[in-house]
């Protein structure tokens, strides 16, 4: 009996230790920084100054919960680099990739930059970051929503504004 207990202590203080504690953490565990951050205030300003192309590199249920307005859908299984140097001919143009925190929006953003687009950034902490800082949403109805899909309930511990969609 003092196994199992001696056990479940060390198997819960692991669990609790080597758990992520900050969203740098988890990123740095997943992440190369292959593909430079931009944060979600800089986007704001890149938006009121440019309009950059933004691409949501979710599945397709998640971006129709809700997605960063002006977003482009382009996926992340089904994701095609030729798919979108047909809708983006110059490939000097800043391109933003998001996902739900940034990690798939890495992969994402290394296939565009294996594609010959030079001008690429990882949002960070995707788009549980941006609701976090209350920026609006839209969804597939082009509707302001707070709803976010959050991909799993264990990665949705990182939304703490809106509504959590499963």
């Amino acid at each position: 009996m003092k196994t199992i207990l001696l056990f479940l202590l060390i198997g819960t203080t692991s669990i609790t230790c080597f758990g992520q504690k900050t969203l740098d953490d988890l990123l740095n565990l997943y992440n190369t920084r292959s593909v430079p951050y931009v944060s979600v205030e800089q986007l704001r300003m890149q938006q009121a100054n440019g309009n950059p192309v933004i691409l949501d590199s979710r599945e397709k249920n998640e971006y129709e919960v809700s997605h960063i307005p002006s977003a482009i859908y382009v996926g992340y299984n089904e994701f095609s680099s030729s798919e979108i140097s047909e809708k983006i001919k110059d490939k000097n143009t800043p391109i933003i990739v998001y996902c739900s925190l940034g990690i798939r929006s890495e992969v994402v953003g290394e296939k565009l930059k294996k594609a010959g687009y030079n001008n690429v950034q990882n949002l960070y902490g995707g788009i549980f970051e941006w609701k976090n800082k209350e920026y609006p949403l839209t969804n597939a109805s082009k509707q302001a929503t707070d709803s976010v899909h959050t991909f799993s309930k264990e990665w949705s511990k990182w939304l703490e504004k809106g509504l959590k969609v499963y």
